[in-house]
């Protein structure tokens, strides 16, 4: 099965680079949190929605851009969680930080992720346990690793207060700013050693990069230690969390 969603996962991504490619501006629509949409986002959605229905017919969908009814969702044992197209500012930005985000969750915990970053033509996966990172159809399995100094890899789109505080108690360390989920991505790979957020961010934007991460050896937790939980829950909102090596 896995093999197929990774297909799929690309197939959306092709069909977000035609529209990334297209010498045409782009129609950028804005929700009701003031969080940007475009094409790009629904025709992915409408393709990993037929696509997961097809395989999967038996498991329901939770994607960003067509969240259930709390009624309908909250006995969900198992359930996909879905980002369509993770970093929609860095798609209108065209900086290439932008993903394709799948997760497969079972009794509140991430089983299998797949992050597939079009631009760059790069896919992460994981399952049982496993993390790899595939370019040009090789293979690589992943695992964190140390740094000196640790690299801590930070939002290129939300910045806050309790953040920049947090890196001043820091020793010595370097930083690198990221769109998407491509954060957890570079710690899965060995690249960077922590990722902090204290802003708000959305269970579809963590589940697949935490799938990745923790199965390369990494810890996604909030910030009392808790490792994040996408049990049903009326509220889409995660707590501030940590991926951490440490």
């Amino acid at each position: 099965m896995l093999e197929q969603i990774c297909d799929l996962t690309k197939e959306a991504g092709s069909a977000i680079m035609t529209i990334y490619e297209s010498a045409q501006q782009f129609a950028v629509k804005h929700k009701k949190d003031s969080s940007p949409v475009t094409e790009a986002d629904l025709i992915a959605h409408q393709i990993i929605k037929t696509g997961l229905t097809s395989i999967t017919p038996h498991i329901p969908l939770l994607s960003e851009e067509d969240p259930p009814a709390w009624q309908e969702r909250c006995h969900w044992e198992s359930y996909w969680l879905v980002d369509p197209l993770d970093g929609t500012k860095e798609f209108i930005h065209r900086n290439g930080e932008f993903t394709v985000n799948i997760a497969l969750i079972q009794s509140g915990s991430p089983v299998m992720g797949i992050i597939y970053a079009p631009a760059k033509n790069v896919l992460y996966a994981s399952e049982q346990g496993a993390a790899w990172k595939i370019v040009d159809g090789v293979k690589q399995l992943l695992h964190v690793a140390n740094g000196h100094p640790p690299l801590i890899v930070i939002s290129r789109s939300y910045q806050d207060k309790e953040l920049t505080d947090y890196l001043a108690q820091m020793g010595q360390h370097e930083i690198m700013v990221m769109g998407s989920s491509l954060k957890f991505c570079l710690i899965a790979e060995g690249k960077a050693q922590l990722y902090p957020r204290f802003g708000p961010t959305h269970i579809w934007d963590t589940a697949a990069g935490h799938a990745i991460a923790q199965a390369a050896g990494a810890k996604v937790t909030d910030w009392y230690g808790r490792t994040l939980d996408y049990s049903p829950r009326e509220s889409f909102i995660n707590p501030g969390f940590r991926v951490s090596i440490f």
